[in-house]
């Protein structure tokens, strides 16, 4: 690569970008207006956001106790508040008053007073039944006896006890729930004080009731408690901001450069197109991080001139912008591969801005996800994109540094790995004219759909693999809360037959001329009988040999992301004990070895090897694969064993010997953990060979222990190099090409450099 010519086009990128008002509008001028307009309008809204008034009807008030008081006047009592001067912002109207003797029934006031509520002119009702009053007076007047006398009065009769109030309000009413809390908090300390002069009157102490409180003593300084504070907001809006600076600069450098007609102009000159990548890649990386600078600090500015005056709030810590300024730059290079790779996708600017929502969508969950309760970083969240990084950079901010050390290189780590997978993808983007050159053209349903039948090939095209495993989550999400909970075994099978192997074998007749090689069935083709015989052993001898590394995966896993107890009761409701090992097998073995199959190896990665990649067939399609079960446990195991059956699949050119390594591996772990099941601290006893072989887990199982998992390595390595390597498997039309481009690219480099040799 030559960096002059990446430089270059750096250069003339930022120019054609600093030339572009809307562009020093979007990132220089809006971040410094927004946030002071922002705040003006808050302290200007500030004055219409108070607390209004609410009128409440009482009924049934009679008789009630002079002491402690309910009313006074037209309110509350004082005391009953926390503040003297909030008894106003409760209006209260009595009905049938107690010397009114013409005063109607209190059912019919009852009546009244609902009519009246559901009208809206009032905003709570709260009703005391008739004999509230009476009996309050009667239980009180047996505790003041009790009180004297002692215990010889006897206890309190059930028909002493007090009706319980009842208050109406309008759910549909925003004053109305207002009003409801405020008279349940009311009533609620009402009652603490009728309790505590019970408790005199029964010769009680008032600590009876509460015979100790609870004293809390917050032990964080006031620096810590606001650096937790700010490492929560100040993460979220780098990333948010980072992402947006990045989007709108990537959709004009590239899809505004093929309505302007100047991208020929640039893919004809001397730049490889990796040149011309990494060239706009550090254009949008410059200003996706000027994006997010500018209104962190214009925003912070603002907030600590607002947030000045609250109370015990203070200002992020010292260091903050350190570790945001540090994070920003894997943070924008991630996002601007993104929005690069996906702006040469577009036909024009127009579309181009479309894909901003559904990137935001896949973002958003990540950066939302540490801000849940529980969520903190370990090892498990660590290797998750983007969030790991917001955790890390909180972890920094919060002073955690120990944390922060042991749990950085795993962050690194997982976000370099994307930073360079989603440069490769912008980079393949580049090299491929039929994405950087496609022609918008308005939707007909009907010319589509004949246009798709005719031009059908003898696979499916890339797009119809990824709808078709779209479909099928979809679908699996769709069924899962149709069928009922657990589903029956038949229900499961019948899933799978229809939701797998029907989607599969329907699509590959509907969208291609040869649905036998698009499922991939046919012997494996391979250059000798005998050779092909022996593919079908071979892959059940692989899933053996891979059994126990998988048994440990599946453990490292459960431990990284532990498995909820919901879910572990779901799977015992599915797959009772009780259940003969004969249906397990055809369940959980054989159906997901034939119908998963033929729809993830079969129609999906037939049609991802037109993309040209080998392998990035088979690890897409993997994926997929993974994102198909809906436990996350599950998906991570799925899309690691995936790849193996998919490499089975592309080597043989058959689907058979992956339908056979499919179930012989859901097989073993059916009939091991039966087995293993069975076995206790007895039989390691009886058989001290045991004790070599297994290891007891803190479940009180055992697992393969260190041997077992060395004899299956050696055996793995030895059946994936010496057999399936060597296996002659028949590349795309799409993979010659890549590779004759790849070798013409090689030699153009070698002959370039052998003349700059000369020189």
């Amino acid at each position: 690569m030559n960096w002059t010519n990446v430089k270059l086009i750096f250069f003339r990128e930022v120019r054609d970008q600093l030339r572009d008002r809307r562009t020093l509008f979007m990132i220089a001028v809006l971040p410094v207006l927004l946030y002071p307009l922002l705040g003006t309008s808050m302290l200007q809204m500030a004055q219409f956001v108070q607390e209004q008034s609410t009128k409440v009807l009482v009924v049934g008030a009679t008789d009630l106790p002079e002491s402690p008081p309910l009313f006074k006047g037209k309110h509350f009592a004082d005391n009953l508040f926390d503040d003297a001067s909030r008894s106003s912002l409760l209006e209260v109207e009595v009905l049938g008053q107690p010397a009114d003797p013409e005063a109607p029934p209190a059912a019919e006031l009852l009546a009244r007073a609902q009519t009246v509520l559901a009208q809206g002119q009032c905003d709570a009702v709260l009703y005391f039944p008739p004999d509230f009053g009476p009996r309050l007076s009667l239980l009180r007047e047996r505790l003041r006896l009790r009180g004297q006398r002692g215990s010889d009065v006897g206890p309190v009769e059930p028909a002493s006890e007090v009706p319980s109030p009842e208050a109406y309000f309008n759910s549909a009413n925003e004053r109305s729930h207002v009003a409801q809390a405020r008279v349940e908090t009311i009533l609620s300390r009402w009652r603490e004080e009728i309790v505590r002069q019970n408790l005199v009157l029964g010769g009680l102490p008032e600590s009876a009731a509460r015979p100790f409180k609870l004293n809390d003593h917050d032990v964080a300084d006031v620096g810590h408690r606001d650096a937790a504070l700010w490492s929560k907001v100040l993460p979220f809006l780098l990333l948010i901001w980072a992402l947006t600076g990045a989007f709108y600069p990537a959709v004009d450098l590239c899809a505004g450069e093929k309505e302007r007609g100047t991208l020929e102009t640039l893919l004809s000159s001397p730049a490889e197109r990796s040149e011309i990548v990494w060239g706009k890649l550090l254009t949008i990386m410059l200003f996706s991080m000027a994006t997010a600078v500018l209104n962190l600090l214009s925003m912070g500015l603002t907030g600590s001139l607002l947030l000045s005056q609250l109370p015990r709030f203070g200002p992020p810590p010292p260091l903050a912008p350190l570790w945001l300024l540090i994070a920003l730059v894997p943070v924008s290079a991630l996002f601007s591969a993104l929005c690069l790779a996906l702006a040469a996708l577009a036909r024009s600017s127009k579309e181009g801005q479309y894909y901003l929502m559904p990137l935001m969508l896949v973002t958003l969950p990540l950066v939302v996800l540490p801000m849940a309760p529980g969520v903190e970083l370990n090892l498990g969240n660590s290797l998750i994109p983007i969030t790991g990084v917001v955790l890390l950079l909180r972890a920094m901010l919060e002073g955690s540094y120990w944390q922060a050390i042991l749990y950085a290189p795993p962050v690194i780590a997982i976000t370099l790995i994307c930073c360079l997978m989603a440069i490769r993808w912008a980079v393949d983007q580049f090299n491929s004219e039929s994405v950087l050159f496609r022609e918008s053209e308005r939707l007909d349903l009907g010319l589509w759909l004949r246009q798709l039948w005719r031009e059908r090939g003898e696979t499916p095209t890339a797009g119809a693999a990824v709808f078709c495993a779209l479909l099928i989550v979809l679908a699996h999400f769709f069924l899962s809360f149709a069928l009922p909970q657990p589903p029956s075994l038949a229900a499961t099978v019948a899933t799978q037959m229809v939701l797998f192997g029907g989607s599969a074998i329907l699509l590959s007749l509907l969208l291609t001329r040869n649905p036998a090689r698009t499922l991939l069935l046919r012997w494996p083709a391979l250059p000798s009988v005998s050779g092909a015989i022996f593919a079908l052993p071979a892959a059940a001898i692989l899933a053996v040999a891979l059994h126990p590394l998988v048994s440990w995966l599946q453990f490292a896993v459960t431990r990284l992301y532990p498995v909820s107890a919901e879910i572990e009761k779901a799977i015992e409701k599915l797959f009772p004990a009780s259940t003969p090992l004969w249906q397990l097998i055809l369940i959980v073995g054989l159906a997901p070895a034939v119908c998963e199959e033929l729809a993830f190896r079969g129609f999906v990665l037939s049609g991802l090897r037109h993309l040209g990649h080998k392998w990035r067939a088979i690890i897409l399609s993997s994926v997929l694969f993974g994102v198909a079960h809906g436990i996350l446990q599950q998906s991570i195991l799925a899309s690691l064993f995936g790849t193996v059956l998919g490499y089975l699949a592309v080597q043989s050119g058959s689907l058979l010997p992956g339908m056979v390594y499919h179930f012989v591996h859901n097989s073993l772990f059916v009939v091991v953990g039966r087995v293993m099941g069975n076995v206790t601290d007895a039989v390691v006893a009886d058989y001290p060979a045991l004790s070599w072989l297994l290891r007891r887990e803190a479940t009180d199982k055992y697992a393969c222990d260190g041997p077992v998992l060395v004899v299956g390595g050696v055996l793995t390595a030895a059946l994936i190099f010496y057999w399936c390597h060597r296996l002659p498997y028949r590349k795309s039309k799409e993979e010659v090409l890549q590779d004759s481009i790849r070798e013409q690219s090689r030699l153009e480099l070698a002959t370039a450099q052998s003349e700059a040799a000369s020189y």
